[in-house]
């Protein structure tokens, strides 16, 4: 058993998960890193400091529903313990409701809400032996603002903010504490579809990012990565049962930069 605090990261292979992969070791976690995509795993953990912190690959797919037992067993099989759960991996297909199908539909509800509820669960009971433990829910501001073509990503993402409330309420009296954080535009290859079908290259989600979100650009993973090995320290230990957004301003922006921009020069009679 090792005395390091030890995580569990999934979709960690890459964007996001990666980044907060190579914050929490920096930071002395040792980590089970999980993630559906085995060569780009393996290719995280081979290029992460060998003198630091142990990282455990765990191949394993969230929309497998054995998936959350076997992670969760295998973390502690190798690690003894776990103390912070970060709930990071998603899926979605850019689809309208009148487009999507029930496969689709079914896969990212398993895979960004039944997966992370049920891995949360598993995780929770041996934070209760520690009577201590933090769970992070990565969400999105998508569940926050109508999109029109992410039908069942929006519905994950909502539900999983909500069952965030829940599971702080069950889990607080063992000194568990559960938080959502909700990224915006991040630079990652998932959020390439965050803007609307016609904005699809990543240049012109850089231009629409630019226009949408307050801060003028897009957020860097390693910035995501911070903000949860705060909210996962003991700095952040009275915060739980709450949703953090990260959104450079975007969700509260009512209008595009640019146009926001000529309407205050405009000249006024």
């Amino acid at each position: 058993m090792t005395h390091q605090p030890v995580a569990i990261v999934t979709g960690a292979a890459q964007g996001i998960g990666a980044a907060i992969v190579r914050r929490l070791q920096r930071d002395g976690y040792a980590v089970a890193a999980v993630d559906c995509n085995g060569p780009k795993l393996d290719e995280l953990c081979c290029g992460l400091p060998s003198a630091a912190a142990p990282v455990m690959p765990i191949a394993g797919d969230l929309a497998d529903p054995a998936a959350p037992e076997s992670v969760t067993q295998q973390a502690t099989a190798r690690f003894g313990r776990i103390d912070l759960l970060v709930n990071n991996a998603a899926w979605r297909e850019t689809a309208t409701m009148d487009e999507i199908t029930l496969h689709s539909w079914q896969r990212t509800l398993q895979v960004c809400l039944t997966g992370p509820a049920f891995l949360a669960r598993a995780v929770a009971r041996h934070m209760k032996i520690a009577a201590r433990g933090v769970i992070i829910n990565v969400g999105s501001i998508m569940a926050q603002q109508a999109a029109g073509f992410a039908p069942a990503y929006v519905a994950a993402k909502g539900a999983l903010e909500s069952l965030t409330y829940d599971l702080a309420a069950l889990y607080g009296p063992h000194g568990i504490r559960v938080v959502t954080v909700s990224p915006g535009a991040i630079d990652t290859s998932l959020s390439a579809d965050l803007a609307p079908p016609h904005v699809s290259a990543s240049d012109q989600l850089r231009r629409y990012a630019e226009g949408m979100a307050m801060a003028g650009r897009l957020g860097a993973p390693e910035e995501v990565a911070s903000l949860v090995a705060w909210l996962a320290s003991d700095e952040a230990s009275y915060l739980t049962g709450t949703t953090i957004t990260f959104d450079g301003g975007w969700s509260r922006h009512h209008l595009p930069t640019p146009l926001a921009a000529a309407i205050a020069e405009a000249p006024r009679s």
